[in-house]
């Protein structure tokens, strides 16, 4: 793995609390309820985190200026077109902070895969320089900064299985969430979350999928799994189709797509039958991404 430029790994080593994993997330069910007047969607999605970490190295140098990032995966940007770089340019912004940010990204996650992985980074920026200068931004804020950042960020603040409603900004956290094992298979494919919302067509004035429901018994996928933005991936990428039922084939409890895909999850009875499969997967799918997970 590539440094930063200077010293900036050793700066980060250095310093408690600012090296730490952050993880992908599943979206078990994701419901979308109607268009809003400002161009967002109302959802309604149950997000579990999940065993896969994208490992992040913050180092700061209060009184000075700029950030700087470097990543291991050369298709991801180190300026601010990425999301963990303009996370640390708002927290200073809303903080009133001068310092200078040097961000350090292993990526584990696959970028463009429906599992979160940008804003999970972007998340764990805020978390890191919230702590470096000791929670200069109180939770609401801190809020407030990561929706401005995407729907899914405030989720990654405090990683816990939740329902998010609205764009996503509320959470409601479940009491309890098994931890299912998963095999995540993500194909060769890029799939724009924009073109996917655009050709949407909604057929909900509610959601359907209760919170309660997951409680009282969370292996009972018929009535909790569910991803309408499958109406509109599927039919051009039918490949998520297909490992789908290729999944469901290989022992599979359920199968479905995560976010606006391209990566398909199977929940398994136990993690042995998971990894079984992986050992098939590998040589199926074997241009794909493959990884077993849990739910955290």
């Amino acid at each position: 793995m590539g440094t930063l430029e200077g010293d900036v790994l050793e700066k980060v080593r250095k310093r408690p609390g600012s090296v730490l994993e952050v993880p992908a997330k599943i979206n078990l069910w994701l419901e979308v309820i109607g268009k809003r007047e400002d161009g967002y969607h109302d959802l309604s999605s149950l997000m579990l985190p999940v065993s896969v970490f994208d490992r992040i190295g913050v180092a700061v140098t209060p009184g000075e200026g700029g950030i700087s990032l470097w990543c291991n995966t050369p298709e991801i940007p180190s300026d601010e077109r990425n999301l963990a770089w303009r996370a640390a340019e708002l927290f200073l912004k809303a903080s009133g902070k001068a310092a200078r940010v040097e961000i350090e990204i292993e990526k584990r996650i696959p970028w463009g895969a429906g599992l979160g992985g940008g804003s999970s980074d972007a998340a764990g920026v805020l978390n890191a320089l919230n702590a470096f200068f000791q929670e200069a931004l109180p939770p609401e804020r801190l809020q407030t900064a990561a929706l401005k950042l995407g729907a899914d960020v405030p989720f990654f603040l405090t990683p816990r299985p939740a329902l998010a409603t609205g764009v996503g900004e509320r959470l409601e956290f479940a009491r309890s969430a098994p931890d299912y094992p998963l095999l995540l298979i993500k194909p060769p494919v890029c799939v724009p979350t924009a073109w996917v919302y655009q050709n949407l067509k909604l057929t909900k004035s509610a959601a359907q999928i209760k919170l309660a429901s997951f409680e009282e018994d969370p292996w009972q996928f018929t009535a909790l799994i569910e991803n309408d933005l499958e109406s509109v991936t599927v039919p051009r990428y039918s490949i998520i189709a297909e490992i789908k039922r290729w999944l469901l084939g290989q022992g599979a409890l359920a199968a479905s797509m995560s976010g606006s895909g391209p990566t398909v999850f199977g929940i398994f009875r136990n993690a042995g039958a998971a990894q079984d499969a992986a050992a098939v997967a590998a040589k199926q799918w074997s241009d794909c991404w493959v990884h077993c997970a849990q739910v955290l």
